[in-house]
């Protein structure tokens, strides 16, 4: 808001509380004292004013109910709608986030080219189990097991092996048709 409109609502809540109005001799500006009346009056006025010139008008999602308002009062409702607009992770209780990265382990391993960076990864993990289960700030309770590193770089291996198995296969399927292109073009 400009400054000669701050002004104005300002000085028009002064009138409406039945103010002194008198300029004061520093700032030119309407000497106010601020209680809850005027600070509600000057608030009210400004929105008004602002009603008056359109500035609400065209909102995004004007005469729309809002979303995720259910049946249930959940205190914390803002925060979960800003978790999941803004794809924020690593957020929570260590033993949900502990829980949701169990989930996404395999894959994250999968992606990873040597056997010693997931090693690494799973004692990463593992520490961070056994850490969480010795806190006792409350929440929930930590129930994600700890990896067996031996096994998961195993299965890792495994993994590994048919991953590149299939893609030999793609790639002898796709020389297939490619000779007998070749041979069609020689006739």
């Amino acid at each position: 808001m400009s400054d000669a409109m701050s002004n104005a609502a300002r000085y028009a809540a002064q009138r409406a509380a039945g103010e002194d109005t008198s300029t004061g001799s520093d700032e030119g500006r309407p000497t106010m004292s601020l209680n809850a009346e005027n600070k509600s009056a000057f608030i009210e006025t400004a929105i008004q004013q602002a009603i008056r010139r359109g500035e609400f008008d065209d909102l995004p999602g004007s005469g729309k109910p809002l979303e995720g308002l259910g049946t249930h009062h959940d205190p914390d409702w803002w925060i979960r709608r800003k978790i999941e607009t803004e794809n924020l992770t690593g957020l929570g209780p260590p033993a949900l986030t502990l829980r949701s990265e169990n989930l996404e382990l395999d894959a994250q391993l999968d992606r990873e080219p040597t056997e010693a960076r997931v090693r690494e990864i799973l004692d990463d993990f593992n520490r961070r189990v056994v850490d969480a289960r010795r806190q006792l700030q409350g929440g929930p309770p930590v129930v994600t097991p700890t990896r067996d590193v031996e096994a998961e770089v195993h299965a890792w291996r495994e993994r590994r092996a048919a991953t590149r198995a299939a893609a030999q296969q793609a790639d002898a399927a796709a020389e297939i048709p490619a000779r007998r292109r070749r041979r069609w073009f020689r006739r």
